[in-house]
């Protein structure tokens, strides 16, 4: 009976034709059962398509998420790598462990430096407030802090301020070929032309200290240095008491870690850090060329007005021979 069946699907001759019987005719129920099979057959294709045209093919399925604990570690890193860059780049953290540049900053506070600009040649300008590595035992006889192995950590990566207490932090005051003056308890001047300090000295200070050990002082800023000095004058050992070491109280610009641009701890203390009016005036040392042809003027038209007059007395003798 099967090959026969098959036979006759295939083309084949001859199938013999059965004699209908009652028990051939399908029942009701057959119907019922055979449409309810075909319809689930379609049903079912038809699922089975839309969720493969939504998950791109036959064996793609919704994609697991990875656990928050599997990626924290990969977090943890990126974010270290990216504050070492910081810190080593861009800004530091530094805390201010002194009185010698109050009130502009005060014993705790923290502040952030640019560390950016030096990367392109920039040098520090009078009036800033810069952060210097130590030129030659500035810091000799200061107690030094022991930080433990996690501060040090946190601040080799710049999660933390600097642990490195060989580091200081002072106002400039006098660039390359700048001279400056200080006599009796002030004003100190640049370059001939006195500084307005009153804005950022400490107050009750003096711009000058009279005192014998390096309150009374003219220098003239080598080329490749600078001149600082603290906010608070009387309690601040800045360049004005370290001329006798190696250079003379000047401080390398190879030594500036760069610029102290603001405030950035307690909030309260939240603060920038600009450079004051006094230093926007013209304080630039004129230059010994500018300052011989300044001289050479008066002294060529001089000349030259002689001549005229010579000139012109020997013209009148000839006329009148």
């Amino acid at each position: 009976m099967g090959d026969l069946a098959v036979g006759a699907r295939s083309g084949h001759e001859g199938p013999e034709e059965r004699p209908e019987r009652p028990d051939d005719a399908a029942s009701p129920a057959d119907d019922v059962a055979g449409s309810g099979s075909e319809s689930g057959g379609d049903s079912g294709t038809r699922e089975r398509t839309e969720q493969d045209g939504r998950s791109g093919g036959p064996t793609a399925g919704p994609r697991k998420q990875r656990s928050f604990w599997k990626e924290l570690p990969l977090l943890i890193g990126i974010a270290l790598v990216l504050a070492l860059l910081i810190k080593t780049f861009l800004v530091q953290a530094f805390s201010i462990p002194s009185d010698s540049m109050q009130n502009t900053l005060q014993q705790g506070d923290r502040v952030l430096v640019d560390k950016l600009t030096p990367w392109f040649g920039s040098e520090p300008e009078r009036g800033e407030v810069v952060v210097f590595h130590d030129p030659d035992q500035w810091l000799a006889g200061e107690p030094t802090p022991n930080p433990n192995a996690v501060q040090k950590a946190l601040s080799w990566i710049g999660l933390m301020p600097s642990a490195e207490e060989k580091d200081l932090i002072k106002r400039v005051i006098g660039v390359a070929g700048d001279t400056i003056e200080c006599n009796g308890t002030g004003p100190l001047t640049v370059n001939g032309k006195a500084l307005n300090e009153q804005a950022y000295v400490y107050a009750g200070n003096t711009p000058c200290s009279n005192d014998d050990q390096g309150g009374q002082f003219k220098v003239t800023v080598p080329k490749g240095k600078i001149w600082v000095m603290g906010d608070h004058r009387q309690n601040s050992l800045d360049s004005r008491y370290h001329q006798q070491d190696k250079y003379q109280g000047f401080v390398p610009v190879g030594n500036v870690v760069g610029r102290a641009i603001v405030i950035a701890w307690p909030p309260t203390r939240w603060d920038t850090l600009p450079v004051p009016d006094t230093f926007d005036q013209n304080l630039s040392a004129a230059a010994p060329g500018a300052l011989g042809l300044a001289g050479a003027v008066p002294l060529v038209l001089w000349r030259r007005r002689r001549v005229t007059v010579e000139n012109a007395r020997v013209s009148g003798r000839g006329t009148a021979g």
